[in-house]
Formats: structure tokens, C-alpha cells, sequence
């Protein structure tokens, strides 16, 4: 900015700033939903849940003290748990229905558009009951980049604009809008933020 003739540079945040900001905001936003969401699977205590893309925590973060089996697409050495290596989309090494819960936030928007039928299969197959977040195609900010509108750019711009954002790569989200999550896992709820959708939930109760 300009002051008489004098200039200052307020430069804009780097990427690792960005990606700080893009983790807090996210993290408080998967505790709210999981206070006011997860109880709804009616999953007991003792159950078995498989953490479909678990990432280095996921589900043990909010849930330590329950039984939890992460799935990942990478090795996560440090998860404090059990842990399978495997694609779901290629298929999971667990019996039918053995869990009684699959729990899968943030991910399937990862999964490429044409393998999200084999992924939502599988998690269906191996638990009785699911818990499938995804954020929202509506929402006007881009939840991975922290960009306005990133996500409804075509993909050659998405690219460039991807870069101003707190990390990661344009052609890895595609994010879901509430037909296509219904259609994989039955009808969600929203998860509003004031009178907007943030993210879609379909839960399918474990008892019931």
C-alpha cells in the first residue's frame, strides 16, 4: 500500500502460514461436527470401527479410548493403533459387516470420480453402519486451498489459482455436491455455517 510517497509491502502469507490456517480451521470444524453429528451412529462403546483414511490420527483424535482399525492409502507409522495399508476403492481385507462402524471424513472427495462406486461398495460391505463427510461443491470458499470460488473454476484456471492457496494440487479434490454423496451413501444431513452448507454427513445409524 501507498502513503504519500511512501510504499509497504504487506506481503500475502506463505504457503506453510496458509496451510497452518487451512489445519486450525478445519480441526475445529471436525471437533463441532463430531459433538453434534457422531453420536447419531448410535454406535456403543464397545464396537468396532474402521477410519477409512485415517491420515496420521483421524477418528483417534476424538475417539481415544475406542476400538479403532485406521485404513490409509500410505504407511502412517506413528498411528497408535491397528493399521492397514489398502485402497478401498481396490478393495479392503475384512469380512462382511466386520465392523460395526466405518468412518470415512474428508476423503472421498479425494477419491477420482470414477473409482468413488468400488470405495463407497467396500465401506458399505465391511460395516453395519457408516459416518461419510465431505464438504460441500456449494460452499464458496474451497476447503483445502482457503480460496473463494477455486472449486467452481474449470481446470486449467483452478490450476494457477490453486497456487495462491494453503497447499496441495488441483487435480486431487473434487469436491461432491449432496446428489452424488446420497447416491453413494444415502441422504445427508448438512452441516451448516450461518445459512450456508458447509460439508455433507450421511450417516447410517448402527442399530436401527
Amino acid at each position: 500500500m501507498t502513503r504519500g510517497r511512501r510504499t509497504i509491502s504487506v506481503p500475502y502469507p506463505d504457503a506453510g502460514v496458509r496451510a497452518r490456517l487451512a489445519e486450525r480451521f478445519s480441526g475445529r470444524a471436525r471437533v463441532r461436527r463430531h459433538d453434534r453429528l457422531f453420536s447419531t451412529t448410535r454406535v456403543a462403546d464397545d464396537a468396532r470401527i474402521v477410519d477409512v483414511g485415517c491420515g496420521t490420527l483421524g477418528l483417534r483424535a476424538l475417539e481415544p479410548g475406542r476400538d479403532i482399525t485406521g485404513v490409509d492409502v500410505v504407511e502412517r507409522p506413528g498411528y497408535p493403533g491397528p493399521f492397514v495399508l489398502a485402497d478401498a476403492a481396490e478393495g479392503l481385507p475384512f469380512a462382511d459387516d466386520e465392523f460395526d462402524l466405518a468412518y470415512c471424513s474428508s476423503v472421498i472427495e479425494h477419491v477420482p470420480v470414477e473409482r468413488r462406486a468400488a470405495f463407497a461398495a467396500e465401506l458399505r460391505r465391511v460395516a453395519k453402519g457408516w459416518f461419510v463427510q465431505t464438504p460441500a461443491r456449494s460452499f464458496p470458499i474451497e476447503p483445502h486451498a482457503l480460496l473463494p470460488a477455486a472449486h467452481w473454476l474449470p481446470r486449467r484456471a483452478r490450476a494457477r489459482y490453486w497456487r495462491l492457496g494453503a497447499g496441495g494440487h488441483a487435480d486431487e479434490v473434487e469436491l461432491l455436491s449432496r446428489r452424488e454423496l446420497a447416491d453413494l451413501f444415502g441422504p445427508p444431513v448438512r452441516e451448516r455455517l450461518g445459512p450456508l452448507t458447509k460439508s455433507w454427513i450421511s450417516i447410517r445409524p448402527v442399530a436401527g
